[in-house]
């Protein structure tokens, strides 16, 4: 029997608000799960999400941090950081984000679906242990990796994160770690002004952070050459047991944040990829959780070429995996500098 690839959504993740004409807003989800109901892609299985305990946000959020986003609740507008706030049903929401995110990494490792994506929101990378930042409230994607770490017996998990904006709340939570790769693809110079080259750990986790910088401009060949070349090779060394995706559809061409030029094509050949390297090195465990995305039609169309992909009835992608010259350059002292810690040729 193939087994289905399974899908977190709920119309209560729309409930969390920042504002009138705030760019995180719930018709981001309104238009991808609109897609879902005029496309009915086939071979999905609902995974019923549940807000996140007490116990599993604190694998990765202080006490005190949670406990202040819980008093937000009922509240109609609680500013938390310059571009991030909460309002009255942020914190279940946020709960909702993490639980659902856990859930489907659980139905995958369990083998109750062969894949999974999160379509949940608040999004969740730059949130750090005691901070909500960059339209993120709880890390969902960091506190899924630490649960399949300490709760479910695995020992080598991959994050990979292609969101325009490099996720400094899921590095920090694994700075000096070794049982978790974070692997980051991101504009730089660029909010939030980490994820230099130079980032890659301390102490027992030196090398197991990788950055990738990038200026404006990456097209679908550098971004699938970087994934194959570089990404490719450390996941072969690393052999991770799972690999969770930081989905963020920012990097579309158009995004109003952004200043990449990936097509809904190229999101697909970078899916190709990474579910690839999961067949090969983990028995095809993986989880694709949605990060940003600003552009709704770049969104919709994104995350629906993902899916075809993740549920085997997308075309293989054509794409070439070809850097321009100009990005071989610049990508010349992170190779170098990773050199250090991994076989990349």
């Amino acid at each position: 029997m193939t087994l289905s690839t399974g899908v977190v959504r709920d119309r209560r993740y729309l409930d969390h608000t920042m504002g009138s004409g705030h760019v995180e807003s719930p018709l981001r989800l309104e238009a991808i799960y609109r897609m879902l109901a005029e496309e009915r892609p086939d071979n999905l299985q609902e995974v019923l999400p549940r807000p996140a305990t007490q116990e599993e946000l604190e694998l990765i959020h202080t006490a005190a941090y949670v406990r202040a986003i819980r008093e937000t609740a009922g509240r109609p507008m609680v500013v938390l950081d310059p571009d991030t706030s909460a309002s009255a049903l942020t914190w279940e929401t946020a709960r909702l984000a993490v639980g659902g995110t856990i859930e489907a990494a659980e139905a995958v490792r369990r083998g109750a679906v062969r894949n999974a994506m999160a379509l949940v929101r608040p999004p969740g990378h730059h949130a750090q242990a005691g901070r909500a930042m960059g339209f993120c409230i709880f890390n969902n994607v960091a506190v899924a990796a630490a649960h399949l770490v300490r709760n479910s017996g695995l020992s080598r998990v991959l994050i990979a994160d292609w969101d325009l904006h490099q996720g400094n709340g899921t590095q920090q939570a694994f700075y000096d770690r070794r049982d978790i790769l974070y692997f980051s693809t991101h504009q730089y110079p660029y909010y939030p002004g980490t994820g230099f080259w130079n980032e890659t750990g301390q102490g027992e986790g030196q090398g197991f952070t990788v950055n990738i910088p990038l200026s404006p401009g990456k097209t679908d060949r550098d971004y699938l050459f970087i994934y194959r070349n570089i990404l490719g090779p450390l996941a072969a060394e690393f052999r991770p047991e799972f690999i969770l995706v930081s989905a963020g559809f920012d990097i579309f061409s158009g995004d109003p944040l952004g200043g990449m030029e990936v097509s809904p094509e190229g999101f697909a050949a970078l899916a190709a990829e990474l579910l690839s390297m999961a067949a090969h090195h983990c028995q095809g465990r993986i989880l694709f959780a949605l990060e940003g995305g600003y552009h709704l039609v770049g969104l919709r169309e994104g995350v629906k070429q993902v899916l075809r992909q993740m549920n085997g009835t997308g075309e293989p992608p054509s794409i070439p995996a070809e850097a321009s010259a100009s990005t071989l350059k610049e990508l010349g002292p992170a190779l170098q500098h990773l050199r250090k810690f991994w076989k990349i040729p």
